[in-house]
C-alpha cells in the first residue's frame, strides 16, 4: 500500500463529508481534475484504504431511539471470531469490539424502547457463553463525528 499524501487525505475527507459529490466537485475542492480524483479514488479502493461505500440510516427514522453500550463478560476465553459470529445476526447490535479491562467485549446497541432493548439483551446473552453483562443507557449524545 502506498503512503497517502495530503491530496489523498483531502479527497478522503471530502468523501467522508460529501459522499455523493461528483469527482468534478471533489476535484474543485482539492485542485485536481475529475479524472485525477477518480484515479486516486480507484487506487485507494485497490489498496484497501477505502474498504467500501455504505448508506448511513438515521436510527430515529426506524424508531430506534433507545441506545445503550453493553459490556459483556464471558465464561473463560472465547475467540473474537466466535463472538462476532454470535452477534452479527442480531440487528440491534450496531457495533461490537473486544476490549481491554475486565469486560471481554463492548457492544453498541440500538432499540425502539426499553422493552425492545431488554429483548435484544436476552438474545445477546443467550448467543454465546456469557457470564454476565452490564448495560449503560445513553441519555443524550454530546459529540458525534464521522470516522476518518
Amino acid at each position: 500500500m502506498e503512503r497517502l499524501d495530503e491530496t489523498d487525505e483531502q479527497i478522503l475527507a471530502e468523501l467522508a463529508e460529501h459522499a455523493r459529490a461528483t469527482y468534478a466537485e471533489i476535484g474543485q475542492r482539492v485542485s485536481l481534475s475529475a479524472p485525477a480524483v477518480k484515479r486516486r479514488v480507484d487506487r485507494m479502493i485497490a489498496d484497501g484504504v477505502i474498504r467500501g461505500f455504505t448508506t448511513v440510516v438515521d436510527p430515529n427514522a426506524l424508531g430506534w431511539r433507545t441506545e445503550a453500550y453493553v459490556q459483556v463478560f464471558c465464561h473463560g476465553t472465547i475467540a473474537p471470531a466466535e463472538l462476532r459470529a454470535a452477534w452479527v445476526g442480531i440487528p440491534e447490535v450496531v457495533s461490537a469490539a473486544t476490549v481491554t479491562g475486565t469486560a471481554d467485549a463492548i457492544l453498541h446497541v440500538l432499540a425502539r424502547d426499553m422493552r425492545h432493548l431488554e429483548e435484544a439483551l436476552e438474545r445477546i446473552r443467550a448467543s454465546a457463553d456469557i457470564e454476565r453483562s452490564e448495560s449503560i443507557v445513553v441519555l443524550s449524545r454530546l459529540i458525534e463525528r464521522a470516522r476518518p
